[in-house]
């Protein structure tokens, strides 16, 4: 387990730091036409990461058993400072989601998008029993689901929340509950989720023009197209950090959502490849610390963190090659990011600490045992 901790814990710092280093190339020219600095942008992600590093190393030391304590208070201010974030935040590109901090723009989605998951892994450890009843155990926790989704939706960010209900219902699928009831509430959520996407004009954009271009065969958007572009212009081996041509504004915000494809032109499929086997070695790390993990708790905690992650990561890639329709969604550890970031070294940190927590009970264990064996008679 202490293996895997360092596994994780390196893996996500390597991550990070190319994350910088795409950044710095993908921002530079928008950096210098929007505010006259070429590093302005750069400048502001290397503070998060810092931010986000200091977190991680300080949630690793956190016992993860005590968030059972105060999980359904977080998750309930959580709510609370969504409503506040709805009411008061000011709306960017139609959508209302930060609040203003001052020295950080905080996104209160991702701070309530944690607390669910550690939320959900408390009740299904405390409602073991009862996660195969639908109304008193698995609606108790679906009404969670759907109170902070909804909120998450509603501002609107339809594709977050929508990924957050599928991301919960998996987990609460592996911690017992019944195919049926996953599967009922999956097509209620697909239905719900598809006529909100489309009460909205940018989203019901974004759906018609990935439908058309199935049917078509044409382009899914400009930034769709362009990302190909820059992907395919990489090749094997790349064509160099900083030498990107797409940065040049031809990308609309290159350093953010679609950063896969500056860093498959800078790096190549070489390049782009070795990130997509760190995230798989990252899930594969996590998903051994859920299975290693002695109680029910910190099972769940450790595959809903792992599970959150992959997706996105996934997400973010099948958007980024036109799989998916376009959804604003950040390339964990490596796009241009606020709270995201620094919620997901928390993340990283509290899946670190469920490792390390558990390979000090397995040597106590250990010592246990040996100290319980007879001694062996020696014959004279």
């Amino acid at each position: 387990m202490k293996r895997l901790a360092f596994i994780i814990f390196f893996n996500a710092i390597a991550l990070m730091l190319l994350g910088l280093v795409i950044v710095m190339s993908a921002s530079s020219t928008y950096s210098v036409f929007k505010f006259e600095n070429v590093f302005h942008l750069f400048n502001s992600h290397l503070f998060k990461v810092g931010l986000g590093i200091l977190f991680m190393i300080l949630f690793c030391f956190i016992p993860y058993e005590l968030y059972k304590g105060f999980s359904k208070a977080a998750l309930i201010a959580a709510a609370v400072v969504l409503v506040i974030t709805l009411i008061i935040a000011p709306s960017i590109k139609g959508a209302s989601r930060s609040l203003d901090l001052g020295f950080i723009s905080l996104q209160p989605a991702h701070l309530a998008q944690l607390l669910l998951i550690i939320h959900l892994a408390f009740l299904l450890e405390d409602k073991a029993n009862l996660i195969e009843n639908f109304r008193h155990g698995f609606m108790y926790l679906f009404i969670w689901v759907i109170l902070i989704s909804g909120l998450i939706m509603i501002q609107p960010n339809i594709s977050n929340g929508i990924l957050l209900i599928l991301i919960s219902l998996t987990i609460m699928f592996v911690g017992g509950a019944r195919l049926k009831h996953i599967f009922v509430s999956f097509i209620s959520v697909i239905t719900a989720g598809g006529i909100a996407a489309l009460i909205y004009p940018h989203s019901r954009e974004r759906i018609f023009s990935f439908i058309s271009s199935l049917q078509n065969g044409g382009d899914i958007n400009l930034q769709v197209k362009q990302a190909l572009y820059s992907l395919g212009s990489g090749g094997i081996t790349g064509v160099g950090v900083g030498n990107s041509m797409q940065n040049n504004l031809f990308l609309p915000e290159a350093y953010g959502d679609f950063i896969f494809a500056i860093l498959g032109e800078e790096l190549g499929f070489i390049g782009a490849m070795l990130v997509l086997i760190s995230f798989f070695v990252l899930f594969s790390a996590g998903i051994m610390v859920a299975k290693k993990t002695k109680d029910r708790f910190g099972q769940i905690l450790a595959f809903g963190i792992t599970l959150s992650v992959i997706t996105y990561a996934f997400v973010n890639i099948a958007v980024t090659t036109g799989l998916l329709p376009t959804t604003g969604l950040p390339l964990p550890f490596i796009s241009y990011g606020g709270t995201s970031l620094v919620f997901l070294c928390i993340s990283i940190g509290i899946l670190i600490n469920i490792a390390l927590s558990n390979h000090a009970a397995n040597k106590n264990d250990e010592v246990i045992i040996r100290d319980e064996l007879p001694m062996k008679q020696v014959e004279i």
